[in-house]
């Protein structure tokens, strides 16, 4: 996916061209997707590293369970609410780096339709409406299921990623306020 083809700023296409890079098979389908949240990045990035605790802001995920120590490596089983052509989920993490704010995670089994599934989310430093801001990228690959078009399967990743990114954005905007983060000042 050419980055600059989609309307990403030039911060943007940085961004995702230095954390971003999926290479799709012909049977694969891949997106990039960005939401602003009004909240310090430290605040947005406190609740998406928590590969141990995805239930904090996906409302998808009832339960989870983390076998080991959180590092590379490190399995997590997911229950998924009903309502998605889903019931478990084993996913690996991939990468959490606390430096540049990146985590990505692996799909290796569990009861879904999402085949060699791979995520990035990464988060960055914005200034929105004078207040501390951040931007969340996320992206994906995933195998196009038997069946489906490649359409079909990036609409239904989005869809479930876009409500994932609205309530981390409503999570992180309800704590801010409770931090109350002063303006930065524009001198």
């Amino acid at each position: 996916m050419n980055a600059a083809e989609n309307g990403f700023s030039g911060a943007e296409r940085e961004y995702i061209r230095k954390h971003h890079s999926h290479h799709p098979a012909d049977n694969q389908c891949s997106s990039i997707l960005i939401k602003r949240i009004k909240a310090p990045v430290h605040l947005v990035w406190s609740l998406v590293r928590r590969f141990d605790q995805p239930q904090k802001y996906k409302p998808f995920v009832s339960r989870c369970v983390v076998r080991g120590n959180l590092e590379i490596g490190s399995l997590r089983e997911v229950d998924v609410k009903s309502g998605l052509p889903a019931t478990t989920s084993t996913e690996r993490l991939e990468l959490l780096d606390d430096e540049e704010h990146v985590l990505s995670v692996r799909f290796i089994g569990g009861d879904h339709r999402l085949k060699n599934y791979s995520s990035i989310i990464s988060v960055h430093p914005e200034v929105i409406e004078g207040r501390p801001g951040t931007l969340v990228i996320e992206s994906f690959v995933v195998d196009v299921p038997e069946g489906n078009t490649n359409d079909e399967t990036c609409y239904f990743v989005e869809a479930v990623i876009k409500c994932n990114l609205k309530s981390l954005a409503d999570v992180s905007e309800r704590l801010a306020v409770q931090d109350r983060s002063e303006p930065i000042d524009r001198e």
